[in-house]
């Protein structure tokens, strides 16, 4: 059977699923797929378009609407596309008028895509994607054009159908391209610059018109900015005298405080900051929503007079000096505001805090989290009345969204950029070239690129900034040895177009604001996830003349590469699997905003994330020690849960503790003891379920902590009430686990054989060791904890096995329902159990070079529906479990796929779901070490698309 026949029944069984009834649901990978814009579900019309482009040997789009957002979505796909050789045409409408030439022009930067615009005589109003990949053929059309708007944010419809290359849709759909594009106009500068002239005149009629309607509006807070003002309004009710409030730059801050200040009318108010060119913008913020007269907001000045001026706005420097500080009386203010009031810390903000003693104090900052062991929720009694952070602000279109790009830095004789690289490499007339390639192709929203681009040297600084002058884009570099002069002229250059870029080591991570910033590159090693948000957050301020913020990351062999994920996504779980799965699936996110990886790239990130210890005890330290500290108390295992930190489940991988209780003895001053028994209990239930993948034994531990007992009846309906499964082979498992039966004899050692439930022909109880021991606070604590955190997690694992999620080997035998755990030795790449008669097959995708030749077998996926199997060494069509898994339809054995992309990812393995084996499929295959059997597994499932490229890419 050839791999074409395979697809085509593939694609016959899809048809009558999708065409003639959905009960045909063998197999559904080439089913026609509605494609929508919806955030809940994060489904995207770009997520389609870019995956299917990731495998095209081809592609022709006609679409009669482009704009820069739109091309900006696919250009990563379309660069590593032009990395492989790969060619398309795009077909563009003058329909109207609507494409900008700006967009137009953004066309005329895809080295592999010929573009031509169609006769205006035709009206061509077209939205298709036709993608060549081969033997199978992708038809994408309904109402997505290639823009931002219509491919991520819009309610659109769209059908995506997949063919042969000899389907009659399909050749109809091309000869239908071909035929326009033959009547069509090469794109070239010339052309748009002569659509682009007839375009101005009906634009110049319509805004003339618009403008007699125009109206100003009264400043009012926005959505944001209610919430927080609620919530300290809230927090004053209540006797409050301090509060935070946390919020992404960009979001308003300034504002939100001006609004605060309107509402609470103080006397006297002083603004502190520890920057004077901040003191500027601030006092004309707080002017426009408060409404005072000139004069009665100044900067702090020695030699003013400021007994009669209502707002006080100041530098922390110079009003902690004593000749200053002690001109005001304790009680002097009756609302003090600090900014960035994560530099509190320092002993200057310190004086000022401890000398004054107002009605209220409001502290805002961006980024509270410290790494000098300064506590600012202390500082504040641990009130935080709002927090928005990054990802949150994005959401709710507080900021300007950004389309992010990891591009792979230069290489040198097939080495990337590396820590440890030297000033000439960087500043190499190789790497310029590549990055003038890179940050043109991935260009900019506007009419004019302004530019912040971090270096990680001041010399690279100075020097890159001088040859991009050279090279047509006026640049200057800015460090800390400048002036503030210097600065603020450079940045009013910038925004003025005087200049393209500013080159900055070490500044503008915060405290400057340039909303007219419309392109970020980075060109330094990430050293911190807080710095790069902070970074990144140069270019978030919403600006008339940008629909986005472009960010160029320039990323090489670096191995602080797994804080990207960190950053970009706000995770701050540590939690390996989480990271790789945001970075495979980085487009899913709500709004315009989108993460693009090139492919080599992403490869550097999943390395970087594989080869670092994110469960160091340092780590672990550091993330209790925070957590503690946002508090005011020790933190349990669902604080962190709830706070979005660290997974609980980290503080126990490499064996680094055995319970939570060993945690809070080690990190905190309070030192938690229990007895062996209690200990055993404590250590089994973290080990067997915290990770919550099957909540059975979560809700019968729940219900007995309650009541100390239930019947049998009572506990199948409560798991029917809860929507889970109510079979007795679970019911049977979860027994087996929490009576100590399922454990192997090595866990039987170390955790005892004391069952924790004890079974009766009618009702569960808990054993009476259990049951004592409930009776210390301390103990009880810690058990709610776990089973706390456990159903929290649980909601992770809608079914007994998810298909997505990892297992494994040991959680694959009990969800599956073997009566006892068995060794990895005993089980290998398979095993057939009869008891439960089921086999888990275990798959490592990429096996190591130094493995041995008698188990190194070559099992690969022919498509993401089918894979090429091979038993265990030794094995013919005679013996029993080949025999068995042959004739799995008949004797019902139950066949389940579990892959992993190689041995880095431990003992976890993907699973994929059930699969059947294809009849006809099977061979005796004779190699030198022996006879072994092969044949192809059908999944009833198919690999969602961008697992499957990150299970097969080497």
């Amino acid at each position: 059977m050839t791999s074409t026949t395979q697809f085509e029944k593939d694609l016959l069984e899809s048809l009558k699923f999708s065409f003639i009834h959905n009960q045909f649901a063998q197999n559904q990978s080439h089913a026609p797929k509605l494609l929508i814009n919806q955030d809940e579900t994060k489904r995207y019309v770009l997520l389609d378009l870019q995956e299917e482009l990731t495998k095209a040997t081809s592609f022709y789009f006609s679409v009669a609407f482009v704009t820069q957002s739109g091309i900006a979505l696919i250009k990563s796909q379309l660069s590593d596309l032009n990395d492989r050789g790969v060619r398309g045409k795009i077909l563009i409408s003058p329909y109207l008028d609507f494409n900008d030439p700006l967009a137009m022009k953004e066309l005329l930067k895809l080295k592999n895509v010929e573009v031509r615009l169609a006769p205006e005589t035709l009206q061509l109003h077209s939205k298709v994607y036709l993608i060549d990949q081969g033997m199978r053929q992708v038809l994408i059309t309904g109402s997505s054009n290639l823009t931002g708007n219509a491919l991520k944010k819009n309610y659109e419809w769209n059908i995506k159908l997949t063919s042969t290359e000899y389907g009659d849709l399909i050749l109809a759909s091309k000869t239908e391209f071909f035929r326009i594009w033959d009547q069509s106009t090469l794109l070239t500068n010339e052309v748009i610059e002569r659509y682009s002239q007839k375009r101005k005149t009906r634009i110049f009629i319509e805004v003339e018109e618009s403008a007699k309607s125009s109206y100003v509006t009264r400043l009012e807070p926005n959505k944001m900015q209610v919430s927080a003002l609620t919530a300290l309004e809230q927090k004053r009710l209540l006797g409050e005298k301090k509060s935070l409030v946390i919020s992404a730059t960009g979001t308003g801050k300034t504002y939100l405080a001006a609004f605060d200040v309107r509402n609470y009318k103080p006397d006297r108010f002083l603004f502190l900051v520890h920057r004077e060119q901040i003191l500027e913008k601030a006092i004309e913020s707080f002017q426009e929503v408060i409404g005072f007269e000139d004069g009665q907001a100044v900067i702090y000045k020695p030699e003013l007079d400021v007994s009669k001026i209502p707002y006080l706005f100041a530098t922390v420097q110079t009003l902690s000096r004593n000749e200053h500080l002690n001109r005001f009386a304790a009680d002097y203010f009756d609302y003090i505001l600090i900014d960035e009031v994560h530099k509190a810390g320092a002993s200057s903000y310190k004086k000022i805090l401890e000398h004054f003693d107002p009605e209220f104090l409001l502290g805002m900052t961006a980024t509270p989290e410290r790494t000098d062991g300064q506590n600012i929720y202390e500082l504040f009694d641990y009130q935080v009345a709002y927090e928005i952070r990054l990802q949150e602000a994005l959401d709710n279109d507080l900021l300007c969204p950004f389309i992010y790009y990891g591009v792979t830095d230069i290489q040198v004789d097939g080495e990337l950029l590396d820590d440890t690289a030297d000033f000439n490499r960087l500043i190499s007339s190789a790497r310029l070239k590549h990055l003038i390639e890179k940050i043109n192709y991935y260009g900019y929203s506007g009419e004019q690129v302004k530019g912040l681009v971090f270096c990680s040297r001041k010399d690279e600084a100075k020097e890159l900034a001088r040859l991009f002058t050279e090279h047509g884009w006026p640049s200057q570099s800015l460090d800390g040895d400048d002036s503030q002069a210097t600065r603020y002229q450079a940045v009013k250059d910038l925004e003025e177009g005087r200049l393209f870029y500013l080159f900055t080591v070490d500044i503008f991570n915060e405290g400057i604001d340039i909303p007219s910033v419309n392109q970020v590159v980075m060109l330094r090693n990430t050293q911190s996830s807080i710095v790069f948000v902070q970074q990144l957050g140069r270019g978030l301020r919403k600006h008339s003349e940008k629909e986005f913020v472009t960010i160029i990351d320039f990323i090489g062999n670096y191995k602080n590469n797994y804080l990207i994920p960190i950053a970009l996504f706000g995770d701050q779980s540590m939690n390996k699997e989480n990271y790789c799965r945001e970075v495979r699936d980085a487009a899913a996110i709500k709004g315009l905003t989108t993460v693009n990886f090139e492919a080599i790239a992403q490869k550097q990130i999943f390395e970087a994330i594989t080869n670092t210890n994110l469960s160091s005890m340092a780590m672990l330290r550091n993330s209790f020690k925070d957590l503690e500290n946002r508090l005011g108390r020790i933190p349990r295992m669902i604080d962190f849960l709830k706070n979005n930190q660290v997974d609980p489940l980290i503080f126990f991988e490499n064996n680094s503790f055995c319970a939570y209780y060993q945690v809070i003895s080690k990190f905190s001053t309070e030192a938690l003891h229990f007895s062996d028994d209690e200990a055993r209990i404590l250590e089994f239930l973290t080990f067997e379920i915290l990770d919550g993948k099957r909540p059975h034994e979560l809700y019968l531990l729940e219900v007995l902590v309650e009541r100390g007992f239930i019947s049998r009846d009572e506990f199948v309906q409560l798991l029917s009430s809860k929507g889970v499964s109510t079979d007795p082979a679970v019911i049977g498992s979860m027994e087996r686990i929490l009576s100590l039966v399922f454990l192997k004899q090595s866990e039987r050692k170390r955790f005892g054989t004391a069952a924790l439930l004890q079974v009766s022909e009618s009702e569960y109880s808990l054993s009476p060791t259990f049951r004592e021991s409930l009776n210390d606070w301390n103990f009880k604590r810690e058990f709610i904890d776990i089973l706390q955190v456990g159903l929290e997690k649980s909601t992770s694992y809608p079914d007994l096995l998810t298909i997505g999620q990892r297992y494994t080997r040991r959680d694959a035998l009990k969800f599956l329902n073997f009566e006892k755990d068995n060794t990895p030795q005993n089980i290998g790449g398979y095993v057939i159990d009869d008891y439960s008669n089921s086999c888990p097959i275990f798959v490592t995708y990429h096996k190591d070079d130094d493995i041995s030749d008698t188990i190194k077998y070559e099992d690969e996926f022919l498509s993401e529906s089918t894979m090429r199997w091979y038993s265990k060494n030794n094995r013919s069509f005679k013996s029993r479990d080949v025999s068995k898994i042959l004739d799995s339809d008949e004797n019902d054995l139950r066949l389940e796929m579990f892959v992993k992309k190689d041995d880095s990812e431990k003992g976890e393995f993907y699973y994929l779901g059930p699969v059947r084996v294809i009849p006809g499929s099977a061979k005796e295959v004779q190699r030198e070490n022996g006879k072994l059997v092969s044949m192809i597994f059908e999944l009833v499932n198919s690999v969602e698309p961008s697992l499957y490229r990150y299970i097969t890419e080497k």
